[in-house]
């Protein structure tokens, strides 16, 4: 794509690994959408665009006052009152509330192993029976030989960040623990070997 791109207005800044999911067709209209860490509205904004009933959770203020108003001057079918500035794990959206859960590069931002836990789970209990979890996040996959271990999940990420790591075994136990099935292929993309991130799509029972 290029600056003149007709594209560019329509899809903006969504991660380009949601829009696969859209192209596919494992996302489509009438489901509901929720992203659970929905910033400034980067991967909302074309589904809002698009005439989705559309959900999310932000709980840092400033972020939230900005995703706010993209809403008012984009949504079709989302009031503001669809969007919370909470936390994902105490949030006060009823259980099932969505079908398809987006989960970018939120995860990783856990303490430990019983916050990720934790974060996972609130973001479990908001998908309905059959519904799509989508989740982008940092993982060791690719650059262990880089990591000092941790016993608590988190590592210093030679990137200079600091980032609760996943790998491809607890992934899938995790898959299995939840009762979930493999929507794709577990993919990974590492950076240089400072960073790798890794795409979980699973399906609800």
């Amino acid at each position: 794509m290029h600056a003149k791109d007709p594209l560019i207005p329509i899809l903006g800044k969504t991660d380009i690994y949601v829009i696969d999911q859209v192209m596919r067709g494992h996302i489509a209209p009438p489901m509901r959408i929720m992203d659970v860490g929905a910033g400034r509205g980067r991967n909302v904004r074309y589904f809002l665009k698009a005439g989705y009933p559309v959900f999310g959770l932000e709980p840092k203020a400033e972020r939230f006052a900005i995703l706010q108003e993209l809403v008012r001057k984009t949504s079709r079918s989302s009031p503001a009152e669809n969007f919370r500035s909470e936390t994902l794990q105490n949030n006060s959206f009823p259980d099932h509330a969505a079908d398809v859960i987006i989960c970018n590069a939120v995860l990783h931002m856990a303490q430990d192993h019983a916050d990720f836990d934790s974060m996972l789970q609130g973001a479990w209990r908001l998908l309905a029976p059959g519904g799509l979890f989508f989740a982008r996040l940092a993982s060791s996959i690719g650059i262990e030989k880089h990591l000092t271990p941790s016993s608590t999940g988190k590592f210093q990420v030679p990137d200079g960040t600091q980032r609760y790591l996943v790998n491809a075994a607890q992934l899938e136990a995790k898959t299995l623990e939840l009762g979930a099935t493999w929507a794709d292929p577990l993919k990974t993309t590492v950076v240089k070997e400072e960073r790798a991130m890794s795409t979980w799509v699973i399906r609800k029972p």
